[in-house]
Order: C-alpha cells, then structure tokens, then sequence
C-alpha cells in the first residue's frame, strides 16, 4: 500500500507554524513528511523560506514520521557541506527514515552565490559529478575533486548507520530515463496521468517512486480557486521559466496574466474531499510507492482535519 505524506512548504509557512504542521498531520493519519529546501519564495505573496536543515532536525525529533527533501548540490551548497547536512539528517533520523532528493536547482535560489547560472545540460553534468562526491564522502571516503566543481581533502566525520537513499528529482521522462543511470529512486510533481505514467516507465533504476501532488481545499470551490491563483499561480510557469527566472519579484511578473482558471493545470482543485480522494487514488493506482500531499494554502489545520477525517480514510479503504 502506498503511504500519504505530507508537504510541508517553507516558502509559505515560518518554521514554527510548520513544525506545528506537521505535528498535525501526524497525528491525522499522513504517514511521512517532506519538504521544500528554498532560499527563497516564488512569490512575495508566499512571503517565507525557512532553513530547511535546522527545522528537519525539529521534525525528526517531534514526531516519528520518515523524512525527505528536495535539494540541490553544486552551487548554493557545496558537495562537502551537503553531505554533512545530509549525514547528520540521517543519522539523527536512524536507519530507513530519511531520503534526499537531489535535483540541479533553480536559478531562484542558486544566482545568490554570484556565479552564472549554468545552462540545463552543464546543470546536469554538473549535478552528476555532486553524486559522486555525496556518495564517497557519506561513505566515508576522503574526497579530492577537480571539475566542475573543486573539492580539496574531504571528510564527513559524523556518519549515519547506512547512506541515506539518493534520489533523483525528475519532471520529464527524459530526465527521469537519466536518472536511471545513477538514482536510489524517483520523485516527481503531478502531471497529466499519461505524462506521469511515462516518467514512471523511462525510470528504470532501483529503489522508490514517490510523487508530491500540489491540492487546493476550501469550503467552496470559489474559496478553493482563490487559495490556488493567490498562493501557486508560479507553478503553471514551466521550463525554462521555472529554472532561470532569478528572484520572486520575476516570478509575479511573469504570472501577472496568469488567471485562476490557468491555475487548474498545476493544482488539483476542488471543495468535495471525494473527488480529492479519488484524484489521489487514481495517481497511487499508476504505481507509485508514496504520494506527497501539499495544500497550498496558508491556513492547514482545517485541511489537515478535514483530510485526516475523510480523505486518508477512503484511500486506505480503497487499497
């Protein structure tokens, strides 16, 4: 049976209202957690972005959910430094119960460093060469590296049990058939169900597929479509926008003209929890081995009650 997880997004929530969150969701019935690792929001509307790394090691020790993020090594962080990150995440976490996700960043919250941002196929390669210095140094091995990145005389000294899993973060079927090559396991974003069905049949490598589906719930479908324009119109920008735009300011520009029923395409809307239910049926039904809920709204407690008392039910009862 495939777990429902819950997002919990630091563009749009302070740490301590998130962590309160995810409390929350615990104890409704979402069986893990994952989160977002942003410098910064797409939108001022969105208004935060917490440390992802500080607030994992709150989550892990309030509640006994499995963990995961979504995150990029290369140019914000360096290989060495994420690797500490990610060691100690784990090791706090203990065997089986924290995941990463790496992917090749968005220009977003990587252009803060100064350096150019990279074209998608140099991201790539660049992005390969951190997954093999992450491997040797969680490994243990002291690391020298010279190319697209330098690093001199490595060491992570505080290691996990076993390696976290690495997985990749992939939207198209293209990138996921290249993640086959080096991945622990899958994530991706909802698609239209034959897009998804697609990333999952070019993924060809080991491990887990998860999917993080972004939802708008609200007591009417007016309120519903409103929360969905107001907080995640971003999300129907799609590449290269999505990667190369450099600052929030850019973001709402380039959505200026987007319109609330553009918003559909990106965000599963709707006020009837049955038809939440079963959007979200239909997308574990594809394969996949957790499924990743982020309500894109501010207010989560009473999506997280109103999920906890009719969705998670139905799901489990399908299954």
């Amino acid at each position: 049976m495939a777990r429902i997880g819950y997002h919990a997004a630091h563009e749009q929530l302070p740490p301590s209202r998130l962590l309160a969150d995810v409390r929350h969701a615990e104890e409704v019935g979402f069986q893990a957690g994952m989160c977002s690792d942003h410098l910064a929001p797409w939108s001022a509307r969105q208004g935060e972005s917490g440390n992802t790394w500080v607030w994992l090691g709150a989550a892990l020790q309030a509640t006994s959910l499995s963990f995961g993020t979504v995150s990029a090594p290369g140019q914000r962080y360096h290989p060495a430094v994420h690797a500490q990150q990610v060691a100690t995440a784990a090791e706090l976490a203990g065997p089986g119960r924290f995941w990463v996700a790496l992917g090749s960043g968005e220009n977003l919250n990587e252009h803060v460093t100064g350096d150019q941002w990279p074209g998608k196929e140099e991201r790539v390669a660049r992005l390969l060469e951190c997954v093999d210095v992450l491997r040797a140094l969680l490994a243990g091995d002291e690391v020298t590296h010279r190319g697209r990145i330098t690093v001199d005389r490595a060491r992570v000294w505080s290691l996990p049990a076993e390696p976290p899993p690495l997985l990749a973060a992939a939207v198209s079927p293209e990138s996921a058939a290249t993640a086959s090559q080096w991945a622990d396991g899958l994530i991706t974003v909802n698609q239209p169900i034959d897009t998804l069905r697609e990333v999952l049949d070019r993924y060809e490598g080991p491990g887990p597929r998860y999917l993080q589906v972004h939802v708008s719930w609200a007591e009417d479908d007016e309120a519903a479509l409103a929360i969905a324009h107001d907080q995640s119109r971003a999300n129907v920008l799609g590449e290269p926008l999505a990667w190369d735009l450099p600052t929030p300011a850019h973001f709402d520009a380039a959505c200026a003209l987007v319109r609330p029923e553009d918003v559909r395409d990106a965000v599963l809307v709707s006020s009837d929890l049955g038809q939440h239910a079963a959007w979200l049926a239909e997308r574990v039904a594809l394969g996949f081995d957790a499924v990743y809920v982020h309500h894109v709204g501010k207010e989560q407690a009473r999506f997280l009650d109103a999920f906890g008392d009719k969705v998670l039910p139905e799901l489990r009862d399908a299954a």
